[in-house]
């Protein structure tokens, strides 16, 4: 049997899950591959790109699209289990479930930002008109969007303790800090190990150490408001720091964000979005797949 699309993989991946326990990727992919009968070769068969499997990248989407539904969710980083959604659904025992069925879910509606039949031909006729160039910026651009949602679905699901580690990762691979083994030192400093998932701590702007910078991260699911950042602005000055980064695994208020405009001290507020967008921009928690590199015509070389 030749590799199914990821549509024909959503009903198996979700009974695999029926049984309430959490399970890893590596166990999706040797059941689903039973599932489907696959030889070696079938599970082996990459994309053109060359760098992943084909069967394992469809099983991926297949995940993503039932989480985003609700139908899954992400209980630790790395596994996946069922939702009370995910039950009721199997129990009213769907022939099958692909895109058409998730549409029945407001979230998935959501993620995927469906237009109506006429933007939806509107869209499709802008596509035609659009260079190729354009074309492939646009679909760069989505899988990117898709990715940073899955980046922080992970995030959300990561432990205390590895969020804090990712958070230092991070500031490190921005040029902040020094090294992991410094940046830890100095950010780790709450004492109680991160159990609320708030990180706490000051940090190197430069190697040197000529200026330092408050730090202060929230593995919250709440919005961020006004008063928690008046907080964080009266503790700069305890901690020596005329700068400050506030992180969040959700967003600001928009009275949160204003009171940072109108006041002396430099604070950059990160949101769960852009806390994704940096972690891809820096490769923490992601890896590359594949690169394609456009290429033109060298007029000098033809020059006679």
């Amino acid at each position: 049997m030749t590799v199914p699309d990821f549509q024909s993989i959503m009903l198996p991946l979700l009974k695999i899950a029926e049984d309430g326990q959490e399970h890893s990727g590596h166990e999706a992919l040797e059941k689903l591959a039973n599932y489907f009968e696959l030889t070696d070769d079938d599970i082996n068969e990459l994309l053109p790109s060359g760098k992943q499997s084909k069967f394992y990248n469809r099983i991926g989407w297949a995940r993503t699209y039932l989480i985003k539904s609700k139908l899954l969710e992400i209980p630790r980083r790395s596994y996946f289990s069922i939702t009370p959604r995910g039950k009721d659904v199997l129990r009213s025992n769907p022939s099958r479930i692909d895109m058409n069925y998730l549409k029945r879910f407001p979230e998935y509606i959501e993620f995927k930002e469906k237009e109506n039949d006429k933007e939806d031909k509107k869209k499709i006729e802008i596509i035609k008109e659009n260079t190729p160039e354009e074309n492939l910026e646009l679909s760069y651009q989505e899988i990117r969007d898709n990715l940073a949602l899955d980046v922080l679905e992970n995030v959300m699901g990561c432990s205390p303790a590895f969020f804090e580690r990712l958070v230092v990762e991070l500031l490190v691979e921005m040029g902040y800090g020094g090294s992991r083994r410094e940046a830890a030192r100095a950010v780790g400093q709450t004492g109680d190990e991160g159990i609320d998932g708030i990180i706490d701590g000051i940090i190197d702007e430069d190697r040197l150490g000529l200026d330092t910078i408050y730090i202060q991260a929230k593995k919250w699911a709440n919005s961020v408001g006004r008063p928690e950042i008046q907080k964080f602005v009266g503790a700069l000055a305890g901690k020596r720091a005329r700068k400050g980064i506030f992180i969040t695994t959700s967003s600001f208020s928009s009275e949160a964000a204003r009171y940072v405009t109108e006041i002396d001290s430099k604070v950059i507020l990160i949101d769960g979005k852009k806390l994704a967008g940096l972690m891809i921009d820096y490769n923490v928690g992601v890896t590359e797949v594949t690169s394609y590199k456009l290429k033109r015509i060298d007029s000098d070389y033809f020059i006679t």
